[in-house]
């Protein structure tokens, strides 16, 4: 499959996980692809695995916080690879706590890299995207954007990237830019393993609650979701716009 054949595509947070696939599946269809993570080396480990499978990436390390570093990455892929026409807002943290107990550091934290990072790297890249008249925006949303005992900061935030999309694709729209949001369910990932290990729990028990409470009766895997953003990030999801496609399982 060559749907995003002469694109350039942008995944942040692309070191592991949904990230991670992601940036193998849009290579896989095609796609030069640059793996931005706030872990330059692992970063380039990820690029150096899709290279040696016959795509094409480069691994770019960058702080999504920093608004003079995302400046920078997004004019360092454009002059590597000609334009850039997808961009695909993963990055995230978790610091989990209920909101009695939970720090002021440990909000800022969680709404500067989930939610104002998007914005920086949307605001970026929509000067190339506005300017070509193309362009595809998938952010990452989660479940728990309808609220998750504690997570308040993980929740606000991941609601916030709602209305960032819904907002943004009317912006956008004219310019023949769409904005999506993907909103996962529970994903086999590093991050809910760290999520299991604050509840006094293993991944595996972890997994075995959430797939029993899901009609499906099993987690995500990060290809799963990989899949879903692929669609929204191709042609193949021209006329789709401002919409937050939830991959749960069934889940409610």
């Amino acid at each position: 499959m060559t749907r995003l054949a002469d694109r350039t595509a942008v995944v942040t947070g692309a070191a592991q996980g949904i990230g991670a696939a992601t940036a193998h599946r849009l290579a896989a269809e095609g796609a030069a692809v640059a793996v931005v993570d706030l872990a330059e080396d692992r970063a380039r480990a990820v690029a150096d695995e899709i290279v040696a499978t016959g795509g094409r990436a480069v691994g770019i390390g960058c702080d999504v916080t920093d608004p003079d570093a995302v400046t920078a990455m997004t004019t360092r892929v454009v002059e590597a690879y000609g334009g850039l026409h997808v961009l695909v807002n993963n990055a995230g943290i978790t610091r989990d706590n209920l909101l009695f107990k939970m720090p002021l550091p440990e909000w800022e934290a969680v709404l500067t890299t989930n939610l104002t990072s998007m914005f920086l790297c949307c605001r970026a890249a929509q000067e190339h995207m506005v300017a070509a008249r193309y362009g595809r925006i998938v952010n990452l949303s989660s479940r728990s954007a309808l609220g998750n005992r504690g997570q308040v900061n993980y929740a606000a935030a991941k609601a916030g990237v709602q209305g960032l999309t819904a907002t943004l694709a009317i912006e956008l729209g004219p310019f023949g830019v769409t904005v999506n949001a993907v909103a996962p369910g529970y994903v086999a990932t590093a991050m809910t393993a760290a999520t299991a290990e604050r509840v006094g729990a293993t991944p595996e028990a972890h997994q075995k609650w959430a797939a029993e409470h899901t009609p499906l009766r099993r987690v995500a895997q990060p290809s799963e979701i990989a899949s879903v953003i692929a669609f929204l990030a191709s042609d193949d999801a021209s006329y789709v716009t401002g919409q937050t496609l939830y991959v749960n399982g069934g889940a409610r």
